[in-house]
């Protein structure tokens, strides 16, 4: 139980993308300093995508800059383009993140390709990102349901990320963008990816719509898995995914691995007061389950 699990904290990006109260450039820089602060080694701070596309991080150059670095936080960002890369380069982001979905609806909806179109654009970005030194982490989205197809064959999920990795991304993360998937499917799926690549190289992505994702992180933990995303309070959900609920909570999936012994080097106390200072800025109660706890006892 002295296993060190790693926190990919997404809330700047992934939770407040979907968040109609925009949040000021200087809130955000402040949120940002304090999730620094709380001892997350790693934090997904915006997203270099068209004004028009998520209006909430149109500012995604403005915080980049105006964040202070923590020494030992890598600092990343979503970047769609080699346009979005040239703003990313001049935020001097640490890691450069693509993403795509594996359904081939979803992906359209999100990033208005087909797969096969998207993938040569993610090696130009790869290529870019690497000749300028940065480190590569890669999304593949709605891997165990979309909301639009619905299953998806896990084969295709295998080819993307082949595809991924051969482009030099480092790290990819699975995700369960509308929230459906259960122990069982994770399992089943993990056996399936581990038999193709190193699970040091994978990391899970869960949304809790049917309240099953620590579920699902423990049962990515008992086949190897030691990297998870999360969002602080459980802000955000797929703005091209209908239905899809918050992220996992950073404060709950903090709190359920320290009581059960593992070690994050996150601070629970600080992490409560960023979680309090946003919820605060969006004006409505995060969906957490410490944060209700907190709530209620006000």
């Amino acid at each position: 139980m002295e296993q060190k699990m790693t926190i990919r904290e997404v809330g700047p990006r992934d939770g407040l993308q979907n968040e109609k109260e925009i949040i000021s450039t200087e809130q955000k820089i402040q949120w940002i300093n304090q999730l620094s602060d709380s001892g997350l080694s790693y934090i997904e701070i915006t997203s270099f995508v068209a004004r028009n596309w998520i209006p909430q991080l149109s500012d995604s150059l403005s915080v980049a800059k105006g964040i202070k670095r923590k020494k030992g936080v890598r600092y990343a960002a979503l970047v769609p383009n080699l346009k979005g890369l040239e703003h990313a380069l001049e935020a001097d982001i640490d890691e450069v993140n693509v993403f795509m979905s594996a359904s081939e609806t979803h992906n359209q909806k999100n990033i208005n390709k087909t797969i096969s179109q998207t993938l040569p654009a993610l090696k130009s970005v790869c290529s870019e990102a690497t000749a300028a030194g940065k480190t590569l982490r890669g999304y593949v989205s709605t891997v165990f349901g979309c909301p639009y197809e619905g299953k998806v064959d896990i084969h295709k999920v295998l080819t993307i990320c082949h595809e991924l990795f051969s482009y030099g991304v480092d790290e990819i993360s699975l995700g369960d963008t509308i929230g459906v998937a259960n122990p069982r499917q994770v399992e089943d799926v993990l056996e399936l990816v581990q038999k193709e690549f190193d699970s040091s190289k994978i990391a899970m992505h869960f949304h809790d719509t049917h309240g099953m994702a620590l579920a699902n992180i423990l049962k990515s933990i008992d086949m190897g898995i030691t990297v998870f995303d999360s969002s602080l309070g459980g802000l955000g959900g797929c703005p091209y995914a209908p239905g899809a609920s918050g992220n996992v909570a950073t404060d709950d999936v903090v709190h359920m691995l320290h009581q059960m012994g593992y070690k994050t080097g996150i601070d629970e106390a600080k992490l409560h007061a960023a979680a309090v200072f946003i919820q605060n800025r969006i004006r409505k109660p995060l969906r957490s389950h410490q944060m209700a706890i907190s709530n209620s006892v006000k």
